[in-house]
């Protein structure tokens, strides 16, 4: 035991010292600060330019309709940044060729026969956003809707009354209470995100631990190595080395995003702008100037800002990160034994393709499975792949911000463990007789000989 733990020690402080290493170690929170913080603040975001659209219509002579025949007058009401003008004095070639030099940011050309074309021409100076597209075709579609309904003589309150929209709430029954959560989304990503990081985690430290094994095989060191211990420890040192590795870099990622977020979040100044709300005095109320539409929007920008990172927080991340230290030194070992049985039999890493898609078929299937099972985390196929071994760990923490039962979990740890001793025993047999071998072609063949040698 003292000398596995002198080989981890080695594996551990050999490589954390290295700058790839540090370097990934402290970008890493940067990317996964920036995942919970940039979607909440780009929903925030709004473009706060003003922009005037100049709308011309044509009748069936093809000249511009005057003021007092103006059809879709009503059609594109004024929004906050959003401005129509409607244009009955000039032709569309005319404020084509002075739009770069007009306040105009755009022209819409609304022709005589758009109810049965239904196309209309908008003309820009730049890229219109798609909430400005929207915002035009919607309202047109609505216009155009209601007139044809006239057309028809279907009066348009009839049918707005039986128009329906339904949103459906799903109230979860948990420890006896019924209790509405609105995290269906924020889960998803949560599950999926944990999942694709214990994927990477495996494929990434599972191959460290390969390459190491072919690097020492290929320089000859292993066989100084292996005359003061013994194969098998030398296997499981290199593994439990290079997974504490990645461990302490989880566990880093996990402290300096927590601080980055914080310190965004104070910067964004959100908390800072919902305080200052709150602390009105009297005299400030009496000369307090009427609410402006511009505030309005803004104290619905930090409300709905706070209410994501609400619904963040409302995840249990202490059980989220527990289970997936698990799954990772779980699925670590795991794949990590296989790929340092492959590293064993193999003198060059060109050499372990034919050995690496065995290995490496169950973590993609894994991953196909994962989508389903944070789309249906109670569905047969997701249960039975958080059971299974070579994929749950990374199925598993798809469904686990869904509440996975007990039983289940369980099950699928204990199964876990017992299989992982199985394949570091399985490693083991390989890695102790390939480690010494050189200059071989080894196939499957060869390595069940190894594996049915009696020792």
């Amino acid at each position: 035991m003292n000398k596995i733990t002198i080989i981890v020690k080695r594996e551990y402080l050999t490589r954390v010292r290295k700058r790839a290493f540090i370097i990934m170690t402290l970008i890493g929170p940067i990317l996964f600060a920036a995942f919970l913080i940039i979607p909440a603040w780009l929903a925030t975001l709004e473009d706060k330019e003003e922009k005037i659209i100049a709308v011309i219509e044509y009748s069936d002579s093809n000249t511009p309709v005057p003021d007092s025949l103006k059809q879709f007058f009503d059609a594109l009401p004024d929004r906050d940044n959003l401005k129509f003008e409607y244009i009955g004095y000039t032709t569309l070639d005319v404020l084509k060729s002075t739009l770069e030099y007009s306040k105009y940011f755009g022209i819409l050309h609304i022709p005589h026969n758009v109810i049965n074309s239904e196309v209309v021409e908008l003309y820009t100076k730049k890229e219109p956003s798609i909430s400005m597209e929207i915002y035009i075709t919607k309202s047109l579609e609505k216009y155009i809707h209601n007139i044809k309904l006239r057309k028809l003589n279907i009066p348009v309150e009839v049918l707005n009354s039986v128009q329906t929209s339904i949103k459906l709430k799903t109230i979860k029954l948990e420890k006896g209470k019924y209790e509405e959560k609105d995290l269906k989304n924020l889960r998803r990503g949560v599950g999926y995100a944990a999942g694709f990081l214990i994927y990477f985690y495996i494929f990434f430290f599972g191959a460290q631990v390969m390459r190491g094994v072919i690097e020492e095989k290929t320089n000859r060191i292993v066989e100084l190595i292996v005359s003061s211990v013994r194969p098998f420890q030398l296997m499981m040192g290199k593994i439990i080395g290079i997974g504490l590795l990645g461990l302490t870099q989880f566990i880093a990622w996990i402290i300096l995003t927590f601080v980055i977020v914080t310190v965004a979040q104070e910067v964004l100044m959100v908390k800072n702008n919902i305080k200052e709300k709150q602390q009105f005095t009297a005299e400030s109320i009496i000369d307090a100037k009427p609410v402006t539409q511009e505030q309005l929007n803004t104290d619905n920008k930090v409300a709905e800002f706070e209410g994501i990172l609400n619904k963040i927080r409302g995840i249990d991340f202490i059980v989220m990160i527990s289970i997936f230290i698990f799954y990772f030194l779980g699925g670590y070992i795991l794949y990590g034994s296989l790929f340092a049985a492959i590293g064993a039999v193999v003198d060059s890493e060109t050499d372990t393709q034919q050995f690496m898609l065995p290995v490496t078929v169950p973590l993609i299937i894994s991953i196909f499975v994962m989508i389903n099972a944070f789309m249906n985390p109670s569905g047969k196929i997701a249960v039975l792949f958080s059971i299974i071994p070579l994929t749950s760990p990374i199925v598993m923490m798809a469904r686990i911000p869904f509440d996975v039962p007990w039983a289940e979990l369980v099950a699928s740890m204990i199964i876990l463990v017992l299989t992982f001793l199985g394949t570091t025993w399985f490693a083991g047999k390989i890695y102790k007789t390939g480690i010494l071998m050189y200059g071989k072609k080894v196939n499957y063949r060869e390595i069940w000989k190894w594996l049915t040698y009696k020792t």
